[in-house]
This record gives C-alpha cells, sequence and structure tokens, in this order.
C-alpha cells in the first residue's frame, strides 16, 4: 500500500462526538503536499488515526452549501 502524507491546515469545525471520543470533524487537509481540500472524516481522541472521509474542493463546498440552503435546514 503506498505512503501517503497529510497535514492539518486549518482545523475548521468538531461537528460531534462519539461516545468513545471520537469526532467528525471538518478540516482544511493538505494531502501529499497538495493544495489544501475541506475535509469531513472521524479521528480518535488522540488525532492519529482517522476514519473514512470526504474530501471537497472549494468548488464543490460551495454547491453543498446551496444545495442545503434550498432545503430550509
Amino acid at each position: 500500500m503506498a505512503e501517503f502524507k497529510y497535514e492539518i491546515v486549518e482545523k475548521v469545525a468538531v461537528l460531534s462526538e462519539s461516545s468513545k471520543g471520537w469526532t467528525k470533524e471538518l478540516n482544511m487537509i493538505s494531502w501529499n503536499g497538495r493544495e489544501p481540500k475541506y475535509d469531513i472524516r472521524e479521528w480518535s481522541p488522540d488525532g492519529e488515526k482517522m476514519g473514512k472521509g470526504v474530501t471537497l474542493t472549494d468548488e464543490e463546498v460551495v454547491m453543498l452549501k446551496k444545495a442545503l440552503s434550498e432545503r430550509d435546514i
């Protein structure tokens, strides 16, 4: 399996926390030295382990925001 590197450039928000202390977070992450993207995933309490997540470009975040605002949430 190929090794990858990441850097959390900015912690934007903690969206929730599980009973075991894992947090679902929205962060700006640079993957393998690339331009940072928005990233939503769960992190262990010590920040060493991560769950599966989704990474979004600026354009995708704009579309998501628009779609959610149209739903009157």
